[in-house]
């Protein structure tokens, strides 16, 4: 083995590691998803057979979650925490991590549009500090 693959092998391990970390921060179907795909080692076209759609579909879905599990945008908002309240929380999970759109996240929490993308520039400004 040489250096180059050694150390993309314990990148990729790292990732790994980091994504199993970062697992209990979803819920429901991508909590699922996720631990299908990393813990018990599901392929894509198994777990497309049980939610009954395509294996792109569930490919396009896990790379999807993978992104933004490694994106540590929320997780700075994690440790940001007392900047933020509680809505501004909730919009920051739903928009950095189980990636919601303004206007989805707006008729949700019963917002406007505009209110909810003040509040995540407001919570970018932060991160980006």
């Amino acid at each position: 083995m040489t250096k180059t693959e050694f150390n993309e092998k314990e990148q990729l391990s790292r990732s790994t590691d980091l994504l199993r970390s970062r697992i209990n921060l979803l819920s429901g179907k991508d909590k699922l998803l996720m631990t299908m795909y990393l813990e018990k080692g599901n392929s894509f076209r198994q777990m497309a057979r049980l939610a009954g759609v395509t294996e792109e579909c569930i490919a396009r879905r896990i790379h999807r979650l993978i992104k933004r599990l490694i994106d540590s945008e929320y997780i700075i908002c994690l440790r940001n925490r007392k900047e933020f309240n509680d809505i501004e929380m909730y919009i920051a999970k739903e928009y950095f991590l189980l990636g919601l759109s303004m206007r989805k996240i707006a008729e949700n929490r019963q917002m406007t549009y505009y209110q909810v993308r003040k509040i995540i520039k407001k919570i970018q400004q932060i991160n980006q500090q």
